[in-house]
């Protein structure tokens, strides 16, 4: 259940994160007792090539994570949740929901998965749950991705989402990790109606 404790301009915020129950996973808050899940896909270089940061150690994982579990409501601009996906009881990726502006009504989503987890629909599932809630309870207007459109998995999800290219940034951000220093973001978009009618 998602609940709702007043509203911005008749909008569902502020909104406090509870479980997101979707066919085979759950979006829940991270505990310290899911290091080791986290650290198993946070901790690798394959999967922190496409991230803001590197490969993080299980010290830096575990701080992570207390940020992660602190991050409960969005109410103000820049206010974000961190959500782990758990299927089977094991956390096998997370998401991030940032408010940019609730004058806007506009969001940012991002996803990070296990690659063991690939392939199964486990991120499009995930995405779907969190949209419905953003579009839904939250009563958002526009959501979008900002990725490395090297990432093709990403850019796949974008699209299975129903997510419009809007953008493409060449070389506006420094990424050591990137031959030449040098790296593209990509912005991906959808609007509430646009979502609505896929739906």
């Amino acid at each position: 259940m998602h609940r709702r404790e007043g509203s911005v301009g008749g909008v569902g915020l502020p909104w406090d994160f509870a479980p997101i129950d979707a066919d085979r996973l759950r979006l829940r808050i991270m505990t310290a007792d899911d290091l080791d899940d986290v650290h198993a896909y946070q901790g690798r270089e394959d999967v922190a090539r496409y991230l803001a940061h590197g490969a993080r150690s299980r010290e830096e994982v575990a701080a992570a994570i207390a940020e992660y579990a602190a991050a409960t409501r969005i109410a103000a601009d820049g206010d974000w949740i961190e959500p782990a996906i758990e299927v089977a009881g094991r956390v096998v990726g997370h998401l991030h929901l940032k408010l940019h502006s609730v004058r806007h009504l506009g969001a940012e989503i991002g996803w990070t998965l296990h690659p063991d987890a690939a392939g199964r629909g486990y991120a499009t599932e995930a995405a779907t749950a969190l949209l419905d809630v953003a579009f839904g309870a939250m009563g958002l207007h526009r959501v979008r991705a900002e990725l490395d459109p090297r990432n093709a998995a990403s850019v796949a999800l974008c699209r299975r989402l129903g997510m419009r290219e809007e953008a493409h940034h060449v070389r506006d951000f420094r990424d050591e990790r990137i031959p030449g220093g040098w790296g593209d973001t990509g912005v991906w978009a959808i609007l509430a109606d646009q979502w609505e009618d896929r739906r």
